[in-house]
């Protein structure tokens, strides 16, 4: 039987879920069907709602209240829930509740400058914002350690216990393999035609390509429902309404194929919690990594295999009979898995998809340790982007302003997509050992793969650490070298090293 001071921790948590539920009802319709101008009514309601939200985990008398929890008898699942409470308290409560709730404002009002600025590729227009979000991730590192970089707080926020230290490690490994692979494609590899994939794609076959995508994914569209916005997204408001988004290309049906796909993965996730763990803090990711592992798991290592290519082939060719006739399902496979390097992160292949992360990685860096000024961001990004991948930046919408994160103040957060991805490779290779992927790829059955997540990952939510769900899924701990030698292997059969 659950103690008055669990039932009483229960309370605050359903509150703490029914605020986060507004607020993430305003966000979800700002990026989505909300009037251009409508931002400082919305920022004015996200301030006030931020505020009361902060006022019920930053609360003086909770800590003596997880302290009586703590000393009384719990259950796994309650002792998990009074942990985490007390992290957000101890996070939370470091930031006076002013600055709290004006950052939220901030943010509303940045991301409406952005899509402005992106509209018109002029980050002029959006950098009078990011000046003031970086000072304020500056300035607010200091709660929580004065003696730590700025930038190391904040990668810890988004991956617990990450570091600069271990991230360049990280990194430094994939260069070692990434790069030469790349060299190494670009002047040994066999030819890969892909011009079927340029012409015209009519929108609403798309939309109807997204929706045979999420049914094949065994997304319930009773729980989960697809709209559009200017940069794709996931939305969860608790198990039974998990919200994503896509952006339509008429010119490129793949970056849609793939952001459905993606945005599919982070729903999955949520869509797949243990009904116990609702409208408590344990509900969602374990972290920001473990999120995006499972995105460009079901993004890449199913989503790009010839087996799920195989078994979509009908749908493609019955919605698209002119732009893929002649072709084959190999020919399509071999197109969206080219290694070229590109502009866009979103787009990118496999092989050099973490190249555009360690550009922004190397950046948030300078920014965050005050070397990079705001308005020589368009400048250091170009170079970035020649040094790493070797390409041309045309102009700010192609480059600085691609991405929505920093808008939203996420500066730490890009590194997870790497991790993620390497994760993935890991998750995988361990589920390969136990079931036909393949195989049950191309007879378009998901449920033992999604079977097998759920079980090893999604359904504990929050309630183990990213290092035991590793354990739990590959009985190992966190090896990049998975990553790697996937990407050796897959891209030397596709280019004939």
């Amino acid at each position: 039987m659950m103690t008055e001071t669990m039932q009483a921790l229960r309370d605050l948590q359903k509150k703490l879920y029914a605020f986060q539920f507004a607020l993430n009802v305003i966000d979800f319709d700002a990026q989505t069907v909300a009037p251009s101008e409508s931002y400082p009514g919305r920022g004015e309601a996200l301030e006030v709602l931020s505020g009361i939200k902060y006022s019920l985990i930053a609360d003086p008398s909770l800590p003596a209240l997880l302290e009586k929890a703590r000393s009384e008898e719990r259950t796994e699942q309650e002792a998990a829930e009074v942990a985490e409470l007390q992290r957000m308290y101890d996070e939370t409560s470091k930031i006076p509740a002013q600055e709290y709730a004006a950052f939220v404002k901030l943010t509303t009002a940045a991301v409406n400058a952005w899509e402005k600025a992106k509209a018109a590729s002029d980050f002029s227009l959006f950098a009078p914002y990011l000046e003031q979000i970086v000072a304020y991730r500056r300035r607010t590192a200091a709660y929580f350690d004065a003696n730590k970089a700025p930038y190391d707080v904040w990668l810890d926020q988004y991956e617990k216990g990450l570091s600069m230290a271990q991230c360049d490690a990280f990194f430094d490994q994939l260069k070692a393999v990434i790069q030469p692979l790349v060299k190494e494609i670009g002047q040994r590899g066999a030819k890969i035609p892909c011009d079927f994939l340029k012409g015209t794609w009519p929108i609403e076959a798309q939309k109807m390509l997204s929706a045979a995508v999420m049914k094949l994914m065994g997304i319930d569209e009773g729980h989960c429902v697809l709209s559009e916005s200017e940069h794709p997204f996931t939305t969860e408001f608790y198990k039974g309404d998990v919200r994503i988004t896509t952006h339509y290309h008429e010119d490129d049906m793949a970056s849609n194929l793939y952001s459905v796909i993606h945005e599919g993965g982070h729903a999955l996730y949520e869509l797949h919690m243990a009904d116990r763990l609702q409208y408590t803090c344990l509900s969602g990711g374990a972290s920001m990594g473990l999120h995006e592992s499972q995105s460009r798991l079901c993004e890449n290592y199913l989503g790009r295999s010839l087996g799920f290519i195989r078994s979509l082939w009908p749908t493609l060719t019955e919605l698209f009979p002119a732009q893929l006739a002649g072709v084959t399902p190999e020919a399509f496979y071999k197109a969206v898995n080219q290694c070229q390097p590109s502009l866009i992160r979103t787009e990118a292949d496999e092989v050099t998809y973490c190249l555009h992360v360690m550009v922004r990685y190397e950046l948030e860096k300078r920014l965050m340790d005050g070397s990079l000024a705001v308005k020589d961001l368009p400048a250091a990004w170009n170079a970035q982007m020649k040094e790493l991948l070797g390409v041309e930046v045309p102009d700010d919408a192609h480059g600085v302003l691609q991405d929505i994160h920093w808008a939203c103040g996420d500066l730490g957060y890009f590194p997870s997509y790497a991790l993620g991805t390497a994760y993935g490779a890991q998750m995988m290779a361990s589920m390969r050992k136990e079931l036909d992927v393949d195989g049950l790829l191309e007879a378009g059955n998901w449920a033992p793969i999604t079977g097998w997540l759920e079980e090893r990952i999604w359904q504990y939510g929050k309630e183990k650490t990213p290092a035991q769900l590793l354990q739990n899924a590959c009985g190992g701990a966190f090896d990049p070298k998975f990553y790697t030698d996937y990407l050796v292997e897959k891209y030397s059969a596709i280019y004939q090293l």
